[in-house]
């Protein structure tokens, strides 16, 4: 390693930071690994967890046929954990429960990106509706089923934290139906719902804006759904295109784009890093505890970059999130999720066994909630030959 790169900072640790040695435990307490600390544990369930597994064939604007070169949700994931890590270093934070967070934050999801939440969110309306960070804390608390002895993965309570409140306190969503798995859990093992996060989950949750913003850049141009040229007007991105352009004029628009989205995401952690040291320094923060009840977010993007963010964010609504291609897209997905629900609801023996037997012996909330979660856990692809399997008479040839 360089000398420029290996050794120009000092690794230290915030006095606000988690210390792996102090976290709260587990719900079910089990003896301490003898070679990982329990937020390196947690990461490692994750990792080997199903739902992680299948986030590889989940998409959040494309679709996993449409193409190999986009962001699924799993690669999504190893980008936010990437940024989160190294913006947690440089701060003196926790790098391994940040990255924790990171990498369990969309294991809610279901198919077909921010469309198939739509999709079962309408349809869930009459029990309380869907939200996908609900369903991560359920996957990770129950929904997955690894161990002998309890269902969930049995993650530590900062990690758990982390993954229900990381955008902040959620107790005014505690009275909907939807979040009872919430409010169950959290009887169990208090979590502390009405302040906020640690500053590792803000990171994590200002990784995962990061990472989408400029991967949703890259992946446009990719997709040929907008040009270079228009995106030179465009706040934060467009002066760093032009500089990037001033200064290589030999590259070509492939690596110009490339160069480019990889200044602005230095662009976009070197603001949260200046934004979140001074509001450390003008709030006094010097425990964890402070973080939990300064009353607002430590971790934050500056008013100038969160300007600059919702032009981009509305540039790439227009240009991008609702492009016919795009639209049809979503069309498709949200069709292909209703008739399965409304199938599965009507004729729960055509549910592959193991559901099925689930399903049994329940009211109409709690038959729709197993169905939602079989919906939910389907990658993109296994939802589209599921739905040829059942609505497709061709497929009997």
């Amino acid at each position: 390693m360089s000398h420029s790169e290996g050794n120009s900072y000092t690794v230290f640790r915030a006095p606000y930071s988690e210390i792996p040695g102090r976290s709260r435990g587990r719900l079910h307490p089990e003896a301490p690994s003898r070679t990982r600390n329990p937020f390196a544990r947690d990461r490692d369930r994750i990792i080997h967890s199903t739902a992680f597994r299948r986030l590889k064939e989940k998409t959040q604007v494309f679709v996993a046929h449409e193409g190999d070169h986009y962001r699924t949700r799993l690669t999504h994931s190893l980008e936010v954990a990437q940024i989160a890590r190294s913006i947690a270093g440089a701060l003196g934070l926790d790098a391994d429960l940040a990255e924790t967070i990171a990498l369990a934050h969309d294991l809610g999801h279901p198919p077909f990106g921010h469309a198939g939440e739509d999709a079962l969110d309408e349809a869930m309306k009459p029990w309380g509706g869907f939200d996908h960070n609900v369903q991560t804390f359920r996957v990770v608390t129950e929904l997955e089923h690894r161990y002998p002895d309890y269902l969930g993965l049995n993650l530590t309570w900062e990690t758990l934290e982390g993954v229900i409140k990381h955008n902040g306190p959620v107790t005014d969503r505690l009275s909907r139906p939807s979040w009872t798995a919430v409010k169950r859990f959290d009887q169990k093992l208090d979590l502390e719902l009405s302040g906020w996060a640690s500053a590792e989950a803000q990171v994590a949750a200002i990784a995962d804006d990061i990472a989408y913003n400029n991967h949703d850049v890259d992946d446009g141009l990719q997709a040929e759904l907008f040009r270079l040229e228009e995106l030179l007007d465009v706040p934060l991105i467009g002066p760093i295109l032009q500089g990037v352009r001033s200064e290589r004029p030999d590259l070509d628009d492939r690596l110009t784009r490339l160069e480019a989205v990889r200044r602005m995401i230095g662009a976009m952690v070197d603001d949260v890093m200046g934004e979140t040291l001074q509001r450390a320094a003008g709030s006094g923060v010097a425990s964890a505890a402070d973080v939990r009840n300064l009353g607002r977010a430590l971790v934050a993007f500056s008013p100038d970059m969160l300007m600059d963010l919702a032009r981009l964010r509305a540039f790439l609504f227009e240009r991008m999130y609702r492009h016919w291609k795009v639209n049809r897209t979503r069309s498709q997905a949200r069709r292909i999720l209703a008739e399965m629900f409304s199938l599965f609801m009507a004729e729960p023996e055509v549910l592959p066994t193991e559901w099925f037997v689930r399903s049994q012996n329940r009211d109409d909330a709690g038959r729709a909630r197993v169905v939602c979660d079989y919906i939910a856990g389907m990658t993109d692809r296994f939802a589209i030959e599921e739905h040829r399997r059942l609505f497709q008479l061709e497929t009997w040839a």
